[in-house]
């Protein structure tokens, strides 16, 4: 292969597939044939111009295209420049499966030095968000045949046991630390094992949530959606109430809540939303004392009304902002979806398969009643 075929966002509601030259591998570096790249609900942001990222941070910044997008992947080693670890310390070899972090960290500044969460990096760049199709060797998103991974780049090693439609799921899942978060908080905020849990919005995100609520063994687990579709799948998942949005209002919706859950509100309640609106209703779902999860609002949609004597400090509400996933999180989250293979139905989450040729009807199917997780096959 001496060219490598694309699927490029070249501005808002573009994507065309363009050719671009097999690159030369760095020291340090690796080529990577993508297996399956997934659409994320930032890749869904972004076909529609919605491109501030990271704000009020020191690299708040608006993406620039045009852009290779996909960061949630899997695929095999095809070329290494010398010897590369994966994080398990072993040296990668071409056909080795792997699933690379979604970001480069500097390792420098003072947040890295401190141990903080990659997305704290006052340097960061991110496949297929900041790293663009204009900068060589170009291939910096996994919508396409081969993407280019920097020296630098966490690359991990996925169990033998596991498919790979189902390992295309391990960012979203890595993103889930919120949870494990919360399961280290005191007393009234801890979750633990029986807690109730709300989920806001039951997309891949979303599901993903409901998912590792699961894995840590939650009591209720509610999902919130507008997308009746995306209710049946999460009762196929174990939500023991199912809300649909469109139809009850939002008192309506609070009530239900407090109603499964003794009157008090849910332990736990997580926004994947993707919309500002819904941050509120996710302070009022919770009782008193209990943690609001904000893992949807990766994007700079602008602010919404909220109380902090009422919402929150009256009623000893604890909040976790969730910015990306965490590096820690990769292989645990791995780990458990190939122990849960048989449990549940891990294969489904994945519903659409799609060629680079149809990466825009992939976007545009992915925001629908018609699909739940939608990726790229750039080499099917």
């Amino acid at each position: 292969m001496t060219s490598v075929r694309a699927a490029v966002m070249k501005g808002p509601g573009r994507v065309e597939v363009e050719e671009f030259p097999r690159p030369e591998v760095e020291r340090g570096a690796v080529l990577m044939q993508v297996l399956f790249s997934g659409i994320c609900g930032t890749d869904k942001h972004t076909f529609r111009g919605e491109t501030i990222q990271y704000a009020g941070t020191p690299h708040e910044r608006r993406l620039e295209y045009p852009l290779i997008c996909g960061h949630e992947n899997v695929g095999v080693v095809a070329d290494t420049g010398g010897d590369v670890l994966a994080t398990d310390g072993r040296p990668l070899r071409p056909g080795d499966r792997i699933v690379p972090g979604a970001n480069v960290a500097c390792g420098e500044c003072w947040f890295c030095r401190e141990g903080f969460p990659y997305y704290a990096c006052e340097r960061l760049e991110d496949y297929g968000n900041s790293l663009n199709a204009a900068r060589p060797p170009h291939l910096f998103g996994g919508w396409a045949e081969l993407m280019y991974l920097l020296p630098g780049t966490p690359l991990f090693r996925v169990p033998d046991e596991l498919p790979s439609e189902v390992a295309v799921l391990t960012e979203v899942m890595a993103v889930t630390h919120g949870l494990d978060n919360a399961a280290q908080l005191p007393l009234p905020h801890a979750f633990r094992p029986g807690s109730s849990v709300a989920v806001i919005g039951v997309g891949p995100l979303g599901l993903c949530h409901l998912i590792k609520a699961r894995f840590l063994r939650c009591g209720e687990l509610i999902a919130v959606d507008l997308l009746p579709s995306r209710l049946r799948v999460a009762e196929r998942f174990g939500a023991t109430l199912t809300i649909e949005a469109s139809a009850v209002p939002r008192e309506g919706r609070i009530e239900l809540v407090r109603q499964q859950t003794g009157g008090r509100g849910a332990d736990v309640a997580i926004d994947c939303s993707g919309v500002a609106e819904t941050f509120p209703e996710a302070l009022a779902l919770v009782r008193w004392g209990g943690t609001v999860i904000e893992a949807g609002a990766f994007v700079d949609l602008g602010p919404v009304p909220v109380n902090p004597n009422r919402d929150i400090c009256t009623r000893n509400i604890c909040v976790l902002g969730v910015g990306g996933e965490a590096a820690t999180s990769y292989v645990p989250a791995m780990k458990a979806m190939a122990a849960h293979l048989d449990e549940l139905p891990l294969r489904d989450v994945v519903t659409h398969r799609l060629p680079l040729e149809r990466a825009g009807e992939a976007i545009e199917l992915s925001q629908s009643d018609a699909a739940m997780k939608v990726v790229i096959v750039p080499n099917g």
